[in-house]
């Protein structure tokens, strides 16, 4: 085998090059950096673990099919839907009159179910009217900052995990470093994985891991599907919320198209990964599962192993699918420390906001025009200030509907650019400007 194959100076497109064995620990790695936030987002709002992981697995798998196989990316619980879900919990009237918060759940699912046929009507708009001009509003001058704030955001998510314990999450990272610069093989490609699993393992000999769950856990069982239900209240909490996600799907696209050297928003096109997303969300609220969104853990999997194939994710996406039907295994998951989490996401959204940085550099984006640099400004300090103060809340009655801060960057964004005058870049003009690569040579035709 070759020096390029274990140790890739240069990206690796065709994972299988690598054999059977490598694929599956590639693929493992995957599932491991998704593992975390996946698995938050039911803790949080109640809805089952298992559920969660096999619509994150199916829906993955079929994203990947509405995508023609063609972009790496994994479909994870989405954050967006979080305040939609506390906000569904609160309702008290009508249906929801005598309801626990665990009944209301299902009807939270039915609004989620809506806001997932709303990325139809965007892949439509899309598909119809023609990339070019909807691009015309997505410059890298927009992107760029938006993938930069997508890192930014999930920072203090990191932070707040690293210090359940310093020393842990300290040691997470320094494994990453060291596997990642100085590794040889397969360590080199494998650096998230090995600063899950070394730091875990030093944990369990420090007393640091709770087995207690996993004890009361049955290995084998089925997820435990709940079918949405439907009410208008519900509705118009969870579907406008779209908007945010549909931003935050645009962002996530570019910023694995930036990773991988492909212009995926061309092909296999913006349309068909909406298609997929949306689709995927509203199959899994039908069945009693979060939103799902396109994963930047993943991309930043992508960033540090520099191995390309989506077959990797699919592994990652089947192996989801299998360790749904254990209880136990779940709760292993749950078993990996806060701080080993926070450890780990602090260099993958770090690595989300390096790629967005790499995307106004290599696009050559002019800060000395003072177009760009005003909207890039109200990007950054929007996107960060609304974020940190919850969002912006607009209520309607008895209903209201909060844009998430990533949500308000990116529609101010697209605002300014479109009527600030002086537009210095057109898609389709430059194809090394549109997918924003460095090794042109190894692109697909």
């Amino acid at each position: 085998m070759s020096k390029q194959t274990t140790v890739p100076s240069e990206p690796i497109r065709d994972a299988r090059k690598l054999g059977v064995g490598k694929m599956l620990v590639l693929g493992i790695q995957h599932m491991f950096a998704m593992f975390g936030a996946t698995i938050l987002v039911p803790i949080i709002t109640g809805l089952s673990v298992q559920v969660t992981l096999i619509c994150a697995g199916l829906g993955t798998l079929f994203f990947h099919l509405c995508t023609k196989f063609k972009v790496p990316a994994f479909l994870g619980s989405s954050f967006a839907f979080l305040g939609g879900f506390a906000a569904v919990k609160m309702l008290d009237t009508g249906v929801y009159a005598n309801l626990t918060e665990a009944e209301k759940l299902p009807y939270a699912c039915g609004g989620i179910v809506v806001a997932g046929l709303l990325y139809l009507v965007m892949a439509a708009v899309v598909r119809f009217v023609g990339i070019k001009r909807v691009m015309r509003f997505l410059p890298p001058v927009v992107t760029g900052p938006i993938i930069i704030l997508i890192g930014l955001i999930l920072a203090p998510s990191a932070v707040t995990n690293a210090s359940e314990n310093w020393w842990l999450a300290a040691f997470s990272v320094v494994v990453i470093v060291i596997c990642n610069m100085w590794g040889k093989g397969m360590i080199k490609i494998i650096p998230i994985l090995m600063g899950v699993l070394v730091p875990y393992v030093v944990a369990l000999c420090f007393g640091l891991v709770d087995f207690s769950g996993v004890a009361q856990a049955d290995i084998v069982g089925l997820p435990p599907f709940q079918m949405a239900k439907f009410d208008l209240s519900a509705i118009l909490i969870m579907a406008p919320i779209a908007i945010a996600s549909m931003m935050e799907h645009i962002g996530d696209i570019s910023a694995i198209g930036a990773t991988c050297g492909e212009n995926y928003i061309e092909d296999p096109g913006l349309h068909r990964s909406l298609i997929g997303d949306g689709l995927a969300t509203s199959l899994a609220a039908l069945f009693g599962g979060p939103a799902n969104t396109t994963y930047g853990e993943n991309t930043g999997v992508l960033v540090l192993s520099r191995v390309y194939d989506p077959r990797v994710v699919r592994i990652a996406a089947y192996g989801a699918i299998v360790l749904s039907f254990s209880p136990a295994f779940a709760e292993i998951i749950h078993s990996i420390p806060t701080a080993i989490i926070g450890g780990v996401s602090f260099v993958l959204y770090g690595m989300i906001s390096a790629v967005g940085v790499r995307n106004v550099v290599e696009n050559k984006v002019d800060f000395t025009n003072t177009r760009n640099l005003l909207i890039a400004a109200v990007i950054l300090v929007s996107g960060l200030g609304f974020n940190g103060i919850g969002g912006l809340t607009f209520t309607f009655g008895s209903n209201s509907l909060t844009l998430t801060g990533l949500a308000i960057a990116a529609i101010l964004g697209i605002l300014l650019n479109a009527i600030l005058p002086g537009k210095d870049y057109q898609f389709g003009n430059d194809l090394q400007g549109d997918t924003s690569v460095t090794f042109q040579s190894n692109m697909k035709k």
